[in-house]
């Protein structure tokens, strides 16, 4: 784990894949709501292997995109207000201080441009039926997360955040999720990203003695037959959020 970021998923060739995967997955709950078609330019912090970047130029063509790593996000190598919008997707919760990069992020945004975000809020996450193997993961994939520095709740804060970060006209929307065998493609679409999410962790959490290759087993087991039992339900809410950059 990047103790610096908090990063739990390490960074293996099948961790970029599955970070190009997850974006197009996620893709309309990811940018329903993002307008930043009267920016000329918009800076994205947490780019990793640039999965979302791709988007936001297809969405935005006319918009340019500079995107930075988590590395830089503390002390952005630009000049204040060099954007006129900003973009983080998945990026504040493996932070240990993301208040200060919050107000990095404003001081680079010229007065007036608008930050569009989404954050994990993992309490919110079920699974019906039952499964007791994915929850008991679940539980230590938060604390393994907690125990890097980041948050895997920072979605409840967003509002709070923002604002002690100085953004004005903050906006914090819970944006439900579920997903039965009405849709079946959906449904296994989401169950198989996070049983890769989960089992890309496996190698922080055994190193940090909060996992065992039994309960490993144990999960991809449930994970097997929720993909074929037709009561399975998928539930999640992240957190969707924008602020404007005060003047």
């Amino acid at each position: 784990m990047n103790a610096t970021t908090g990063y739990i998923h390490g960074f293996s060739t099948d961790e970029q894949d599955r970070l190009y995967s997850q974006a197009r997955l996620l893709e309309p709950v990811v940018f329903d709501g993002v307008d930043f078609s009267r920016s000329r330019r918009v800076l994205e912090v947490g780019c990793g292997v640039g999965a979302q970047t791709e988007i936001l130029l297809e969405r935005f063509p006319g918009v340019t995109v500079q995107a930075v790593d988590l590395v830089d996000a503390s002390r952005l190598p630009f000049a204040d207000g060099s954007f006129d919008g900003a973009f983080v997707c998945w990026v504040l919760e493996h932070l240990p201080d993301p208040v200060a990069v919050l107000r990095e992020i404003g001081r680079v945004l010229r007065p007036g441009g608008v930050l569009f975000g989404i954050e994990v809020m993992n309490t919110s996450f079920s699974l019906l039926p039952a499964c007791p193997a994915v929850m008991a993961y679940w539980n230590a994939f938060n604390r393994g997360q907690q125990a890097g520095g980041g948050d895997p709740f920072i979605g409840a804060k967003a509002d709070d955040i923002l604002k002690e970060a100085g953004f004005t006209a903050v906006r914090v929307t819970p944006y439900p999720i579920r997903h039965d065998r009405r849709d079946g493609v959906a449904l296994t679409g989401r169950l198989d990203d996070l049983e890769r999410l989960l089992v890309s962790a496996a190698p922080q959490l055994s190193a940090l003695g909060l996992v065992n290759q039994v309960g490993i087993d144990r999960m991809c087991r449930e994970f097997r037959g929720l993909k074929l039992d037709p009561r399975t339900v998928f539930y999640e809410t992240p957190i969707k959020f924008s602020g404007i950059a005060a003047s």
